[in-house]
């Protein structure tokens, strides 16, 4: 195994890190988001924050799977 083959590997490596950072903040922001509409179900302004973190939860999720198969394409070439 030369140095090339090593450099591809840990950038393999950096890209599922990166991956797994992006869904566990979409995790997390979807969690906080449907606790916002559990405890705080009569109160507007909480409500609409929940459903923003909600939507935000799947777009950065979806960011996150984008851009790791992007680059996960890339580097197979």
């Amino acid at each position: 195994m030369n140095n090339n083959d090593l450099a591809l590997e840990r950038t393999k490596l950096a890209n599922e890190r990166t991956f797994l950072a992006y869904s566990r903040t979409a995790i997390m922001l979807f969690a906080t988001g449907a606790t916002f509409l559990k405890l705080f179900a009569q109160d507007l302004a909480f409500q609409i924050i929940g459903w923003v973190m909600l939507i935000i939860s799947v777009l950065v999720f979806g960011y996150g799977l984008f851009s790791f198969t992007r680059i996960s394409r890339r580097l197979r070439e």
